[in-house]
């Protein structure tokens, strides 16, 4: 009987809970609040959290709100106050305290909060959440209700007097108007003024109560009414108490109530000295069933709470494991498209490059095809012009340096702008075809790390004349190049197996460039001609 009960507290909620204004239909919502109403808790709280997830789905704070305060009511009345309050506190959040529409949630709400807190003895806190239901009060009979609960609190605190205050306001408002809280506050009162005051006799006013009780057949007050008389005679007439007290007793068992039972047994085990064995034995052992079906029921509702939890976790972990692969993939879309972009950029730029390294190039090419072909031409013809005596060789031999001079041309600072042993290998590829196969080795690019621009440019028309050479004369079908670096010297071994040189070797202008080439740059050239067949050549020069 000091547990204040909270199934008026369920009925005011559920009664404002089909909710008009609802934009879409939850089906979880009114299966929860059926349930709820049929006394399956267990089962409602279970749907009250699947519809939050539609309302939240659907971006709806009341319903969310709603669905919250339920949950919390449902934990307050199964002992978990201190869950039920802060699944309240939460449930704060989705309403608008300047939405009078909104009034029925938020006062039911700080309801539950002052249970919670007057169940467990946090008295000041439940008198400020009573003080604040009272406030957002959506009716007179709410508003009522929950002033009596205040001042059930203030009895439970032994602040009589401040309870009697708020009895006392209220029974003239009910009297004539709602005779089952008028007869529950009367009971109530007449309790408290007896607490107050050891001399004072509630009991007329009680039965007064408890007729009214009975006329309506409020069984349930009119157990808490023998309950309040049993009390009172417990230490000035226990005959009287004890005929109370198993008043209460059998109205507890009508009502089915085991909490009353066993509280009216503690009396009867006190007052009925005749059944006292029998009667403590039978409050041991429905305590001990009341015991075992609490811990059952807290076992399965731990289980659901449990369940319901570790779905909401597993729920916000793959909503983040979503979101994380969203992100990464939005990241790695615009890294993509950055890329294009930088790749796009990079070759304009490189194209308008090489667009201008062609003019440049053009340019150099016009300069010095002028510079030295047509001058060199006009020179030869200006002397042709001049001279009486036309000599014939000699204008050859100027013709022959104008010719070689523009060959020069085509291989400007060769091995700049590439890597010089591709340039090389690529020459000497350059010549394979169905019946020639060209083979190189040894040429890696440390070979050139030390050879300067002015000697590459030497090696490679070495190599190529030798190239050319084999191409117009020797009828090879097999050609080898090999480079090799022996300390501060480079060898260059040139092999094929053509007709070879027949006879004395001639330096030809072919050979004669090459000599000339090999002595520009320091080094040795030399033929082996005594082979079986084919020509091996021996190139070598020093590097720095």
């Amino acid at each position: 009987m000091k547990k204040i009960s909270t199934i008026f507290l369920l009925l005011l909620l559920f009664s404002c809970q089909k909710d008009k204004t609802v934009i879409k239909p939850n089906h979880f919502y009114d299966k929860a609040y059926e349930m709820n109403n049929n006394g399956k808790t267990d089962s409602a709280y279970v749907y009250y959290d699947k519809a939050e997830d539609v309302f939240r789905l659907h971006k709806d704070s009341i319903g969310m709100g709603k669905c919250i305060v339920n949950k919390a009511i449902i934990l307050t009345e199964k002992g978990d106050y201190y869950a039920g309050q802060e699944l309240s506190l939460k449930a704060q959040q989705y309403f608008n305290k300047n939405d009078k529409g909104q009034y029925a949630y938020i006062c039911s709400n700080y309801n539950n909060l002052a249970i919670a807190s007057n169940n467990a003895k946090d008295f000041p806190n439940a008198i400020k959440y009573y003080d604040l239901a009272i406030k957002y009060a959506d009716s007179e009979e709410n508003k009522l209700t929950y002033q009596k609960n205040k001042a059930n609190t203030y009895k439970y605190e032994k602040k009589y007097s401040e309870a009697i205050k708020i009895y006392e306001s209220i029974l003239p408002h009910i009297k004539n108007t709602n005779k089952k809280l008028y007869a529950r506050l009367l009971s109530n009162l007449e309790n408290v003024k007896s607490l107050n005051n050891p001399h004072y006799n509630p009991e007329q006013k009680l039965l007064q109560a408890i007729e009214i009780e009975k006329e309506i057949d409020d069984k349930w007050a009119q157990n808490a009414g023998y309950a309040h008389l049993a009390d009172y005679y417990m230490a000035n007439d226990r005959k009287k108490a004890l005929i109370y007290a198993e008043n209460m007793y059998q109205i507890a068992k009508e009502i089915k109530s085991p909490a009353d039972r066993l509280e009216a047994l503690q009396k009867l085990v006190l007052l009925d000295s005749e059944k006292n064995t029998e009667n403590f034995q039978t409050y041991l052992s429905l305590n001990d069933s009341i015991q075992r079906e609490k811990d059952k029921s807290d076992s399965k509702f731990a289980f659901i709470r449990f369940d319901v939890e570790k779905i909401k976790r597993e729920n916000v972990e793959k909503d983040n494991n979503i979101l994380k692969l969203l992100i990464g993939v939005v990241i790695l879309i615009v890294a993509i498209i950055f890329i294009i972009i930088g790749y796009r950029r990079r070759q304009l730029k490189l194209k308008q490059e090489k667009e201008i390294e062609i003019k440049n190039t053009q340019l150099k090419m016009s300069k010095k095809v002028h510079d030295v072909v047509a001058n060199g031409i006009y020179q030869v013809m200006t002397k042709i012009e001049n001279q009486e005596d036309f000599d014939r060789d000699k204008a050859l031999d100027e013709l022959e340096f104008v010719y070689e001079k523009s060959r020069d041309i085509s291989y400007d600072k060769i091995g700049e702008e590439k890597e010089f042993s591709k340039v090389v290998s690529e020459l000497i590829a350059s010549f394979n075809n169905d019946t020639v196969k060209t083979f190189t080795a040894g040429n890696s690019p440390a070979i050139w790390e030390s050879v300067s621009p002015t000697v590459k440019e030497e090696v490679y028309q070495m190599v190529r004349e030798l190239m050319v050479n084999m191409k117009k004369h020797s009828q090879a079908s097999h050609v080898a190049v090999k480079f090799e670096k022996i300390n501060n010297v480079i060898e260059i071994q040139y092999k094929d197996n053509g007709i070879g040189i027949p006879g004395d070797l001639v330096y030809k202008n072919g050979l004669r460039n090459a000599a000339s080439r090999i002595e520009a740059i320091n080094g040795t050239l030399t033929f082996e001609t005594k082979i079986e067949k084919g020509l091996k050549v021996n190139l070598s020069f020093p590097v720095s």
